[in-house]
């Protein structure tokens, strides 16, 4: 799980690389237009260089949804060590609607070959190969929906209370970080927002804010999936190995 902390750090490192500048551009403002290259930031430049942090913070919220979930799959498969009725019963759901591929629209054939290849691999108790839980969701991620997936994967998602209140706490547009992020992405775009009209009346130190809140949570988020795999959470109690700082 490793590389999986150091992608969700690259990722937001390049947050704060992008927050440097807005910082360096706000500090120019108080001595005249910022410039670049000897041409002026307008005004209007700058609120939408402001508003492309939440499509940034999106980017990072989602991705970081899908290093974890993939782990998950990722280490029931690792080695082929492990077989369908080893797996909880919660996982076992997921890998059943994925290789039956429930989740798909298909025709009499294809729904038959799917059933067929399933039905197959139970017969002859064959390992787990590569596969990839359903995430949906796609645009919708928030702190909510973070925990249904966890649940779906098999584990209650518990983060320290005040990490949880600082995403919840509502910062604009009656919403929370997460939620706020999501949503702004969202009318972004889909046009209902332009990025002047986002950037408009917003700091960088907002931003700031706002990238803590939902890194905080997110490194939990990361934390928690970790400690999940690690501790081979995604296998039956009867099934699971000892692992030295797991019970």
């Amino acid at each position: 799980m490793e590389p999986l902390t150091e992608a969700f750090e690259e990722r937001l490192q390049e947050i704060e690389t992008y927050l440097d500048l807005l910082d360096a551009l706000e500090r120019q403002v108080q001595t005249g237009p910022p410039e670049i290259g000897g041409s002026a930031i307008t005004s209007q430049q700058q609120k939408i260089l402001y508003s492309s942090v939440y499509l940034q913070l999106y980017n990072l919220v989602e991705a970081t949804v899908t290093w974890c979930v993939d782990a998950v799959s990722v280490a029931a498969a690792k080695d082929g060590r492990w077989l369908p009725a080893d797996l909880s019963d919660e996982l076992r759901r997921e890998w059943v609607r994925a290789t039956a591929r429930t989740h798909i629209d298909l025709n009499y054939d294809n729904r038959l070959e799917s059933a067929v290849e399933m039905c197959n691999s139970l017969i002859q108790a064959l390992p787990i190969l590569a596969w990839t839980v359903e995430k949906g969701r796609g645009g919708n991620w928030d702190e909510d929906e973070i925990r249904a997936i966890a649940r779906r994967v098999g584990f209650d998602l518990r983060v320290p209370a005040e990490v949880y209140s600082g995403v919840k706490q509502r910062i604009r547009d009656d919403k929370g970080s997460l939620a706020l992020v999501r949503h702004l992405r969202n009318r972004l775009a889909h046009g209902s927002l332009s990025f002047t009209e986002c950037g408009d009346g917003v700091t960088v130190p907002d931003l700031r804010d706002l990238k803590d809140r939902t890194a905080l949570y997110l490194r939990e988020v990361v934390s928690a999936f970790r400690d999940y795999v690690d501790g081979h959470g995604f296998l039956l109690p009867a099934r699971r190995p000892v692992v030295e700082g797991h019970q």
